[in-house]
């Protein structure tokens, strides 16, 4: 009698744990004990409501709970701040792990960043990202002097986006920027920043870490490029408003936008909705606090905020009110969109106008837009639009790859 052998159950493949270092521990206690503080409010607020009775349309009460229900809700936020602080004592006696770091722990401090990098840097949380032009995941000099200082006076320089790192230039094994050293002969240098902090305060520091490239080349810089994906274009456009007569600006001769959204990304807008619609009632205003833990340069996806006026000075980015930041005169100015369609479509449709490539509308990655002072002026044969691609393809699809060489030779 023939009997099928029984398979053998597949052994699941399990990933090891990345470790973290003492400092990204210290870190990751400081925002807790914020989020523990911060959800007790929450709580209070929606509970001081409920006594209060309020309409179930208009304004929340103001103030808090008072008597022993008051004396509760503060006994909670004191003990986790007092827990907090002995944490944070702790992690500063450890000893330090400088080394525990790699591709995982990158992209998770990357994407901390991404949703609450303001508020790190704003409060000195270790685990807040410091802006650095690096090779190999090192700062440049540091990188040089293990190679041995060599380099050329071409150099490009890559911007990532929203909530990712310098080393996710690399997507199944290609990276625009080895590709273009190779065919081209450029040194490849990687703008490694905190994605979560406005758009402008990172372009002005965007500027002042290229002059000190430029200044401390160990070669002359002949030429000056930028590839820039996603919140990385808008980086880079804020950076070349705000540098006025600065040594890197007058070399740089070409910049690339890879699916950036001048114009904004319709997810952020359907944010805002949801914090309106939460604020309509009382009772569920409270919540709304959750909708808005999300970093300013999240919010700067809104419209596409590229300088400080654009949201300083009382603006509550209701309304579309940015200010006219036209592409940098003298560089030559590319841009490459996708859309997940089969096909361009001969006018812009719906599937264009609202999902793209999946988080940027195919107008906003082009930069067109109603109001000719906003509209952005890309000549023809700098443009280029891929299909059937999502908005993290364009770091790896080959077409773009080979319009970049032609583009950049």
């Amino acid at each position: 009698m023939n009997r099928t052998p029984i398979p053998e159950p597949t052994q699941v493949r399990r990933q090891r744990p990345f470790r973290l270092r003492s400092a990204d521990l210290r870190g990751l206690s400081r925002l807790g004990v914020q989020a523990v503080t911060g959800l007790t409010d929450i709580v209070e607020a929606m509970h001081h409501t409920v006594l209060s009775r309020p309409h179930p349309l208009g304004l929340p009460p103001v103030g808090r709970t008072r008597g022993l229900t008051g004396f509760v809700y503060g006994a909670v936020r004191g003990t986790t701040r007092a827990v907090g602080a002995g944490l944070d004592g702790l992690w500063r006696v450890v000893p330090g792990n400088a080394a525990a770091s790699g591709p995982r722990r990158e992209a998770f401090v990357a994407a901390l960043n991404g949703v609450v990098g303001d508020h790190l840097a704003e409060t000195s949380n270790p685990l807040a990202i410091p802006m650095q032009l690096r090779m190999g995941g090192q700062p440049w000099r540091t990188a040089l002097a293990a190679s041995g200082g060599s380099c050329s006076g071409r150099v490009l320089v890559l911007v990532h986006g929203l909530a990712m790192h310098d080393g996710q230039w690399n997507r199944r094994g290609h990276d625009h920027g080895q590709v273009l050293a190779r065919a081209l002969g450029v040194t490849p240098v990687y703008l490694h920043y905190n994605s979560g902090r406005h758009v402008s305060q990172n372009g002005r520091d965007f500027s002042a870490a290229l002059d000190d490239l430029v200044a401390h080349w160990p070669v002359p810089v002949d030429e000056l490029m930028i590839v820039a994906h996603s919140m990385g274009g808008l980086v880079a456009r804020s950076a070349c408003h705000v540098a006025t007569g600065q040594p890197w600006r007058r070399r740089l001769s070409r910049l690339v936008f890879l699916g950036t959204p001048h114009h904004g990304a319709a997810l952020e807008r359907g944010g805002r909705l949801v914090d309106l619609a939460l604020g309509v009632s009382p009772y569920a205003a409270p919540l709304a606090r959750l909708g808005r833990v999300r970093s300013a340069g999240i919010t700067d996806l809104r419209y596409g905020n590229v300088q400080e006026a654009d949201w300083a000075h009382g603006h509550d980015q209701r309304h579309d009110d940015r200010r006219p930041t036209p592409l940098p005169r003298g560089v030559a100015c590319h841009v490459v969109a996708a859309t997940t369609a089969q096909v361009v479509a001969p006018r812009r449709n719906l599937h264009d106008a609202v999902i793209g490539d999946g988080l940027v509308p195919l107008a906003s990655a082009l930069g067109e837009h109603a109001d000719p002072a906003l509209r952005l002026r890309f000549a023809p044969e700098r443009r280029l639009i891929i299909t059937r691609a999502n908005h993290f393809d364009l770091l790896s699809r080959a077409d773009v790859a080979a319009q970049l060489q032609a583009w950049l030779r």
